[in-house]
C-alpha cells in the first residue's frame, strides 16, 4: 500500500529526483495557498460589506406595475441604493442600500418625492398631482 504522503525525494543513482506522485502534491499545494490566502486576507473585507449593507422594508400607496416602475427607477438614481423591488398586491418595496452612504428616513423622503406615500411619511403633493391618473392612492390596487 503506498503511501499517502508522497516522498518527496528517491535517491536514484546518486542524485536525488523528484517522483510523479511528489509532482501531483506540490503542485496541489501551488494551487491550495492562493485559495487559503484569499479566504484569510479576502473574507473579512466581505464580512465588513455584508455589515454595512442592509434591508428595509417600507410600505407605499403604489397600485400599479406603471408605480413600481417609476419607485424602482427613482431609487436606482439614489446614493448608497443597492437594489430595490417593490410587491404592488402588498404595496411593501424591499431595499436593500448601504448604510455609510444612505438611512431609512433618506430613502423614505426619496420615495415621498416621487409621488407615493413611505409608511407614515406622507407623499409630496407637487410631486403627487404629477401622477398618471392610474398611480393615483385612491384607485384599486391592479395590475398593469
Amino acid at each position: 500500500m503506498k503511501s499517502e504522503i508522497p516522498k518527496i525525494l528517491n535517491k536514484k543513482f546518486g542524485r536525488a529526483t523528484i517522483n510523479k506522485d511528489s509532482k501531483k502534491f506540490f503542485i496541489h499545494l501551488l494551487l491550495t495557498i492562493p485559495v487559503i490566502l484569499f479566504l484569510v486576507f479576502y473574507s473579512p473585507v466581505l464580512k465588513a460589506q455584508d455589515a454595512k449593507n442592509k434591508e428595509l422594508k417600507v410600505k407605499t400607496s403604489a397600485v400599479c406595475g406603471m408605480c413600481k416602475e417609476t419607485i424602482e427607477t427613482a431609487l436606482a438614481f439614489e446614493k448608497g441604493i443597492k437594489k430595490s423591488n417593490l410587491d404592488v398586491k402588498s404595496q411593501i418595496i424591499t431595499i436593500l442600500y448601504n448604510s455609510k452612504k444612505t438611512s431609512p428616513e433618506k430613502i423614505r423622503v426619496a420615495i415621498s418625492n416621487t409621488g407615493y406615500d413611505a409608511d407614515e411619511l406622507a407623499a409630496s403633493p407637487k410631486a403627487y398631482n404629477k401622477l398618471s391618473a392610474c398611480c393615483k392612492k385612491d384607485n384599486p390596487i391592479h395590475e398593469e
